[in-house]
């Protein structure tokens, strides 16, 4: 298994930010314990989220501490219109300081716990945003190499002397349409660039035939591909053509729909 993909993935954030399902997380906890730099890796991660929170803490506005102050004071002001009868017990006038005192640390604790919560809660939003769009960036990188090298395999086929390219132009009533062989007859391989071959509709498809011994041979059917496209290996064979036939295949051609042909060269 590898552990760098494995942590550079995305699951660890997804489990620290609780967003993982069941299966990922005790997939990655069994895993954390086997492999110490999984542990490490979560650890940071969380350790990144609690400095991303207090690196963005806010202290609350000085009034907020005097309006309370002065709100509490005046909930515990005895009445002064009501005459007690004062009995000899101990002094509780403390009482009130530290009912008050508690209240206080109890309203700061509920806002800041409110904002720090409200702070989690948008660094966990754009943390999805960035992880979504690196995974999109990773996908169209990927793609955009494998296009690159799909091109330049290509190109050294097409330029390579082994290979005898077959041009294979459109019959009469099909001029328009264009596909080249590039074959190389030591070793049987066949490649088909499809240069204007229509798309066809979602029930037909193309299908490659060699000429081999005045036979036709199925040389595979034509799928989209980028760059040139690999085709069953052909020995022997006199001409290249492509017939539009039924989806999958058929084991003989439809020469009512054949769309074009080229003999071998020598």
């Amino acid at each position: 298994m590898n552990i760098q993909a494995y942590i550079e993935s995305g699951i660890i954030e997804s489990y620290v930010l609780g967003m993982a399902d069941d299966q990922e997380r005790a997939e990655l906890e069994q895993l954390s314990q086997q492999h110490p730099e999984i542990r490490a890796a979560i650890e940071a991660f969380e350790l990144s989220l609690e400095q991303t929170a207090l690196a963005n803490a806010m202290s609350p506005a000085q009034r907020v501490k005097s309006d309370l102050f002065a709100q509490l004071e005046n909930e515990f002001k005895p009445a002064t219109e009501t005459k007690l009868v004062h009995m000899p017990v101990a002094n509780t006038g403390w009482l009130r300081y530290v009912a008050a005192a508690s209240v206080i640390l109890l309203v700061v604790s509920a806002a800041t716990n409110v904002y720090f919560y409200n702070q989690f809660r948008e660094a966990s939003s754009q943390y999805q945003a960035l992880l979504t769009e690196k995974t999109s960036l990773l996908a169209q990188n990927e793609a955009l190499q494998t296009k690159g090298l799909d091109l330049y395999n290509g190109m050294q086929i097409m330029s390579d002397p082994a290979f005898t390219k077959v041009s294979m132009p459109g019959i009469k009533t099909e001029e328009n349409k264009l596909a080249t062989v590039f074959w190389d007859k030591k070793n049987n391989e066949v490649y088909l660039l499809a240069n204007r071959l229509p798309q066809t509709s979602t029930d037909t498809q193309y299908q490659l035939w060699a000429i081999v011994d005045g036979k036709p041979v199925d040389a595979g059917m034509i799928d989209a591909c980028s760059g040139l496209c690999k085709m069953k290996n052909i020995s022997n064979a006199s001409a290249f053509a492509i017939t539009l036939e039924k989806r999958g295949g058929s084991p003989t051609p439809n020469l009512q729909q054949l769309q074009v042909i080229g003999n071998v060269a020598g």
